[in-house]
């Protein structure tokens, strides 16, 4: 019996595919495992910051990030409020030095990290200072050349204020 050399060809090739796909196959759950990781470290650092009044949280974020309120009516319905980035960034700005005098921070629960076709979502409880209940929040991450940046993010809130913002909006 006589091999020929394109079947030895074809024999080398699937081994070498197989190969391939085997080693993707071990690499990619440790990669995986490692991203979320890190953005669940990345969202603890934004906790930080945000608890902490440190301005440098505003570098967490793209500089066209979406930024969603989500106000909890007393009724228990929802109204999102998309809030334009800039503004966000300037409220942020000014809130932070209303929150260091009040001593206001959130706690957060049930931080977990998921794959997303547009990045890692970052999802959690958050519980508003002196309050006993806790809102949905999450955030959208993606890895650039400097770091994870937020360009997307949700919270839940019941401060109806924010409905004010969707009046003048429409």
């Amino acid at each position: 019996m006589e091999i020929s050399s394109k079947s030895v060809k074809r024999n080398i090739m699937k081994t070498k595919i197989l190969t391939l796909l085997i080693t993707l196959l071990l690499i990619a759950p440790n990669t995986f495992c490692k991203t979320t990781q890190e953005a669940v470290e990345f969202f603890n650092k934004y906790a930080d910051f945000a608890n902490n009044y440190n301005s440098e949280i505003l570098n967490m974020y793209s500089p066209d990030a979406k930024i969603i309120r989500e106000v909890v009516k007393p009724t228990g319905e929802t109204v999102d409020i998309i809030v334009p980035s800039s503004r966000y960034f300037k409220e942020l700005k000014i809130g932070q030095k209303t929150a260091k005098l009040r001593r206001y921070k959130n706690k957060y629960r049930n931080i977990k990290a998921t794959q997303v076709p547009n990045g890692i979502k970052i999802s959690a409880e958050r519980q508003p200072a002196k309050e006993t209940y806790w809102l949905k929040m999450y955030q959208i991450v993606q890895n650039t050349d400097t770091g994870f940046k937020i360009t997307e993010e949700m919270m839940q809130t019941k401060v109806q204020s924010f409905l004010r913002h969707k009046e003048k909006s429409d």
